[in-house]
């Protein structure tokens, strides 16, 4: 009986000690699994980031707060920017653009085009150090275009007519329900033909290119990855692969590792890029593209 209980003693303390600090211990439980890391990726933290500008340009903030985490992440050496975009719109282009050119001042920043790279995917990538493009890539459409429906025809035949009270002359610039009138066409194209002028010099200066010749690479061109590399819109033609080990080189890193993006986080971009075509097709605007 003696021999019995000194067999099974350690397991009858260790019952006594869960029972006397079950409340202990269930702490300790939850701050593990709190904290530890949760894949073999997280003890090894990348050092390394892709970030992706997929679809139309019109909600950023989640690609800016990417590109910011990477530029204050002191353990991010060097970023690729993959971008496979029509354009969008003007303001986000240009957010993007200057964080990129905030970000590149840091730490290297290298521009995959992956597909279609154009007008304001372009303009938010051109202070990176190095632009490679995929050599199906489709490059340029370096323009403006604001554009809207005539629908009166169709209002009046389902018998709709608009009423409006007004202080402006230009206040109903863009309007759907007739057609515009020369003044606020030529009103339209002031704005059109300044934004032009900004895009054109930025640009210019950005890619190292001559203003006065800005007819020869911008004015909508559409090129192929080689034209473009030709007329100096982008540095080198490659794959994703050329595109990683060019950022490997700049950054200096010995031992590279990439962050994985999560896939239900890439379609979650994909559903809200749609979304903002859908929404952005019915309200006029200046766009790039």
């Amino acid at each position: 009986m003696e021999l019995l209980k000194k067999i099974f003693s350690p397991i009858g303390w260790s019952i006594r000690y869960i029972q006397n600090h079950f409340k202990a211990m269930l702490f300790l439980l939850l701050l593990v699994l709190i904290f530890a890391p949760s894949s073999e990726e997280d003890l090894h933290p990348n050092n390394l980031q892709s970030i992706s500008l997929l679809g139309p340009i019109f909600e950023v903030s989640e690609v800016l707060a990417q590109i910011q985490d990477a530029e204050e992440n002191d353990a991010i050496k060097g970023v690729l920017f993959i971008v496979d975009s029509p354009g969008g719109a003007v303001a986000p282009s240009i957010e993007i653009a200057m964080a990129i050119k905030r970000l590149k001042e840091k730490k290297p920043v290298v521009v995959y085009a992956s597909g279609t790279f154009a007008s304001g995917g372009y303009y938010a990538s051109i202070w990176a150090d190095e632009i490679i493009a995929n050599p199906g890539a489709m490059v340029g459409s370096i323009g403006v275009i604001m554009q809207g429906a005539n629908m009166s025809e169709l209002m009046q035949k389902i018998g709709i007519a608009t009423q409006t009270v007004q202080a402006g002359k230009y206040k109903q610039v863009g309007t759907a329900d007739r057609a515009w009138t020369d003044d606020e066409i030529k009103e339209l194209n002031k704005v059109i033909q300044g934004t032009y002028d900004m895009f054109t010099k930025d640009v210019a200066e950005a890619r190292g290119l001559d203003y006065a010749k800005r007819d020869f690479y911008a004015n909508a061109h559409i090129f192929t990855a080689a034209q473009a590399k030709d007329v100096g819109l982008v540095d080198e033609l490659g794959v994703m692969h050329d595109a990683q080990k060019r950022v490997e080189e700049l950054s200096g890193v010995i031992d590279p590792i990439w962050n994985e993006e999560d896939p239900f986080d890439k379609f979650l971009k994909k559903i809200a890029a749609q979304t903002a075509v859908t929404l952005h097709t019915y309200f006029p605007q200046i766009t790039l593209r």
